[in-house]
């Protein structure tokens, strides 16, 4: 898939559960529905993106990559 692609999916994401206002709660939020629903080749290449430029993502989901990242 085009990084690009999963960038805009991401953010969609945490466009959605940025609505939450504990936001500790909206990035563990994210990085749930990121964990369950994508392919590990999906999370590969977005946590790859992040490593190396991650510019395009926005805060919240950066929070929840980088936990991503971790796991």
């Amino acid at each position: 898939m085009k990084t690009k692609t999963l960038i805009k999916m991401a953010n969609s994401i945490g466009d959605f559960f940025n609505a939450e206002s504990d936001k500790e709660l909206a990035a563990a939020g994210v990085k749930n529905h990121i964990a369950r629903s994508w392919d590990p080749r999906m999370r590969r290449e977005l946590i790859a993106y992040y490593q190396h430029d991650g510019s395009e993502l926005s805060d919240l989901v950066k929070v929840a990559v980088s936990r991503l990242e971790a796991t």
